[in-house]
C-alpha cells in the first residue's frame, strides 16, 4: 500500500520595497542624527576654552599684584636709600676730621691745616656733585636765590642790593638747594623840610619890641 506524500507549502514575503521619496528622507536623516550626537563635543570644547581663559586671567591678575609689591618695596629702598652713595662719599671726610681733633699736639696752626684740608675735600665732593654756591654780595636781590634777614640803608648802594651775606646759598645742576641768607640795602630816608609858619613864628617871638 502506497503512502501518500503532504506538500509542504512555505510562504515567502515579498521584499519590502522603498519608494524615491522614502530613501531620500532616510538619507537626510542620518546627518542630522550625526549632528545631534556631536552637540555635546561642542559644547565641552568652549567649557574647556573659558576654564583656560579664567585661568590665565587669574595668572595675569596674580602677575600684576606681584608687579605692584615689587615696586612698591623698591621705592621704599629708594627713599630710604636715596642719599646713600652721598654719605659713603662723607664718612672719610668726618673721619679725616676726627682724627684732626683727636691729635695730641694739636696746635692752632696744625689744627688750621686739618681744618683747611677737611674743607677741600668738601669743596671737592661739592664740585663732583655739581653743587656750586650762589653769588649773592652785590647782585641785586632775587628772590628765588636770596633770603633777606634785614635791610639797611645805604646812600652808596642801589635799592635792593645785596650788601651783606650772613650765610652762602647753594645750587645743584642749576636748581636751588639753599638760599643765600642775605641783608640788602635801602634808600635813605629824606629829611622833611621844616615848616615855614614854624619858622615865621619863632623869628617873630625872637623880634624886639
Amino acid at each position: 500500500m502506497r503512502k501518500k506524500k503532504k506538500k509542504i507549502l512555505i510562504e515567502i514575503e515579498p521584499e519590502e520595497t522603498k519608494t524615491p521619496e522614502e530613501e531620500a528622507a532616510e538619507t537626510e536623516e542620518a546627518p542630522v542624527a550625526e549632528a545631534v550626537e556631536e552637540g555635546p563635543s561642542e559644547l565641552e570644547k568652549v567649557q574647556l576654552e573659558v576654564k583656560d581663559l579664567r585661568d590665565e586671567m587669574l595668572r595675569m591678575r596674580a602677575d600684576t599684584e606681584n608687579l605692584r609689591k615689587r615696586l612698591q618695596r623698591e621705592k621704599q629702598d629708594s627713599v630710604q636709600f636715596a642719599n646713600e652713595r652721598l654719605i659713603r662719599e662723607l664718612i672719610p671726610i668726618s673721619e679725616n676730621l676726627e682724627r684732626a681733633l683727636a691729635a695730641p699736639d694739636t696746635n692752632v696752626d696744625s689744627l688750621k691745616e686739618g681744618v683747611q684740608m677737611t674743607s677741600n675735600q668738601i669743596l671737592a665732593l661739592f664740585k663732583k656733585e655739581k653743587v656750586e654756591p650762589i653769588q649773592a654780595v652785590g647782585e641785586p636781590f632775587d628772590p628765588s636765590l636770596h633770603e633777606v634777614l634785614n635791610q639797611i640803608e645805604s646812600p652808596d648802594h642801589e635799592e635792593n642790593t645785596v650788601i651783606e651775606e650772613y650765610s652762602k646759598g647753594y645750587r645743584m645742576n642749576g636748581r636751588v638747594l639753599l638760599p643765600a641768607r642775605v641783608v640788602t640795602s635801602r634808600k635813605p630816608t629824606k629829611e622833611e623840610p621844616e615848616d615855614q609858619d614854624s619858622d615865621n613864628a619863632s623869628t617873630e617871638a625872637e623880634a624886639p619890641a
